[in-house]
């Protein structure tokens, strides 16, 4: 039984250390946080674990056993942003690692965004990974939701017509000119999800929650989609992984 035990406290050694890039899988940070709600963040790990990537998925955050810099940054292949509260109180938590995020990113690394980690990818305020910004879906001319309450919305994800979670996600908005790869739209035909460069990295950003599980929708009193998203969030794992 020793050698369990020893083996156990290996294990536990590890997840509280730096990550190293290299050497075994693919390392994915997932924040967990004041920037965060409870069950985004598990949500959005629950996703990688069930990708076929092989992701080792950690938590990152003030009070789990990593913390967001440089160093354990440069270990991992992913680092993504779940939903949250507002903008102006995501920001004023995260704004100090800034630097550190777009370096990953610039560098090679993958940033995966979900509602506010989507608002967050933006400029204003956020880590400008975007060749644009985002706005409020719920503001922008003929959004079919108009509150911040918890809703559904209908996207084309890929030509496809689909129900997502809905809490006051952003829509994007890409610069004249710019480039990346449009995955889903919104019924306004505004940008409900997408993936795009940032220096030699990729940063994939979505406004509604495909990352959801029934139990979102159920506890909030809205009828649970015939289909969840999963598979959505999936295909926006492999497009900013670049599959």
């Amino acid at each position: 039984m020793s050698g369990v035990f020893a083996s156990l406290r290996r294990a536990l050694a590890d997840w509280g250390s730096p990550p190293s890039r290299g050497h075994g899988k693919p390392v994915a940070l997932v924040y967990r946080g004041p920037a965060s709600l409870r069950g985004c963040p598990e949500a959005v790990a629950e996703l990688l674990e069930s990708s076929d990537h092989g992701f080792d998925v950690r938590y990152v955050g003030p009070k789990e056993r990593l913390s967001i810099d440089a160093e354990t940054l440069s270990g991992a292949t992913l680092y993504a942003q779940p939903g949250g509260g507002s903008l102006d109180h995501g920001y004023k938590h995260l704004r100090r690692h800034r630097a550190d995020i777009r370096s990953f990113v610039r560098s090679g690394g993958r940033y995966l965004g979900f509602c506010l980690g989507g608002y967050l990818a933006g400029a204003t305020p956020g880590f400008d990974l975007l060749p644009g910004d985002t706005d409020q879906y719920i503001a922008s001319r003929s959004a079919t939701v108009h509150s911040e309450d918890n809703a559904v919305v209908e996207v084309t994800w890929r030509g496809r017509r689909r129900t997502l979670f809905f809490q006051d996600g952003p829509l994007f908005e890409l610069d004249a000119g710019a480039s990346a790869t449009v995955l889903a739209t919104y019924p306004n035909k505004t940008i409900a999800a997408l993936v795009t460069k940032f220096g030699s990295g990729r940063v994939g950003v979505v406004g509604p929650h495909p990352e959801a599980t029934a139990d979102w929708f159920s506890d909030v009193g809205l009828a649970v989609p015939g289909t969840l998203g999963l598979d959505l969030g999936l295909d926006l794992v492999d497009a900013v992984m670049n599959r």
